[in-house]
């Protein structure tokens, strides 16, 4: 079993030093979000990445999440278990304790076997002050109420970041919780321009304003970055994109004015953004 297998006392001791360590990195002009924690180097949504995610240097931690079938809030990108854990199941559909059986961690290194998912509340421990957790949500809205009675009953909870590539849960999300800033996602693909009507970044900050949303977070090498970044520069909100391991890119987009990027690397990118 892993050493992050279980979140008890020696795993408490590292995330200790972990936020201990992240507090000393202080925030930069350009954010560097952990894509699902250092998923480069750590199995992707589990506490290793999360804290490694810290100890490099972010500012934030993102991690997506799913809702199991007795109402826990469990941090996995898939809504099956069979990419990350070899075990085929629906989240939805499994209990807690069932989740917790899994081994999450043997996909990525055989060192990480015994790594479990784990529940929204225990990554939310690991926060250290000054930095903020970035939380995207997979699943369906029904999950919106349990999600809002967790980050209220966590000290760290309002340091959270809603994201979403569904408008209209995203939309909901800010409605029930109007003080946690709150980002839609979006990838340029036919389907969403079909499915939100969007034809030009106009119609893209329209939605935004509809909803009360702080701003975009889109894939980095969609077409209309540039005019985005400028048009959301001249406003209160903010852009944010993703998932960027490429340098070169990475400044070219800190140029642009984008209020952070995330990235599977947090330590690789901040030392390329620092080197100027």
């Amino acid at each position: 079993m892993g050493p992050f297998a279980v979140f008890g006392r020696s795993a408490r001791k590292l995330c200790a030093a972990a936020i201990a360590l992240a507090a000393s990195f202080p925030a930069s002009a350009t954010e560097i979000i952990a894509h699902r924690g250092a998923s480069h180097d750590a199995p992707e949504n589990t506490l290793p990445a999360v804290l490694l995610g810290w100890e490099r240097g972010a500012d934030s931690v993102e991690v997506d999440i799913h809702h199991s079938r007795d109402g826990r809030i469990v941090a996995i990108h898939d809504k099956d278990t069979k990419r990350v854990t070899g075990h085929t199941g629906l989240v939805a559909s499994m209990s807690f304790s069932q989740l917790r059986e899994l081994d999450a961690g043997s996909w990525k290194e055989p060192r990480w076997a015994g790594t479990r998912i784990p529940s929204l509340e225990e990554v939310l421990e690991t926060v250290p002050p000054g930095k903020s957790l970035v939380v995207e949500i997979k699943c369906p809205a029904t999950v919106l109420p349990d999600l809002e009675r967790v980050l209220a009953a966590s000290p760290n909870g309002g340091r959270s970041i809603l994201i979403a590539f569904d408008y209209g849960t995203i939309a909901e999300a800010k409605r029930r919780m109007p003080h946690l800033p709150a980002y839609w996602l979006y990838g340029f693909s036919d389907r969403e321009a079909t499915r939100y009507r969007v034809q030009e970044p106009g119609d893209l900050l329209d939605r935004v304003r509809e909803a009360g949303l702080d701003g975009l977070d889109v894939r980095h090498d969609g077409p209309w970055v540039e005019l985005l970044a400028e048009s959301l520069r001249a406003t209160e909100l903010s852009l944010y994109v993703y998932t960027v391991n490429d340098p070169n890119r990475a400044r070219q987009l800190r140029d642009l004015g984008v209020a952070g990027i995330t990235t599977d690397r947090p330590a690789y990118l901040r030392k390329a953004l620092n080197g100027k």
